[in-house]
């Protein structure tokens, strides 16, 4: 399963570069094309452990001025 994050800066917030190493200590990835972000769970993840993961995310963008949008999806066919 697959995180993808997508983040909306706010002009009087933190920086861009700071952002993405918070974000890259959780373990994301940047990339490029419709989220900026992706973290891979590998093959099991259960819901208590991505809800856990997205209050982890929130507290990371706290009082940065960041929103965010999360989804996790199956990787796999």
């Amino acid at each position: 399963m697959k995180t993808y994050l997508l983040i909306w800066f706010n002009s009087n917030g933190a920086r861009p570069s700071e952002v993405t190493r918070s974000l890259m200590s959780l373990g994301f990835t940047p990339m490029q094309g419709s989220y900026d972000y992706v973290y891979d769970w590998g093959n099991h993840v259960d819901m208590d452990e991505i809800v856990n993961f997205g209050d982890k995310v929130q507290m990371t963008l706290k009082d940065t001025g960041v929103m965010f949008k999360i989804e996790t999806v199956n990787s796999t066919p």
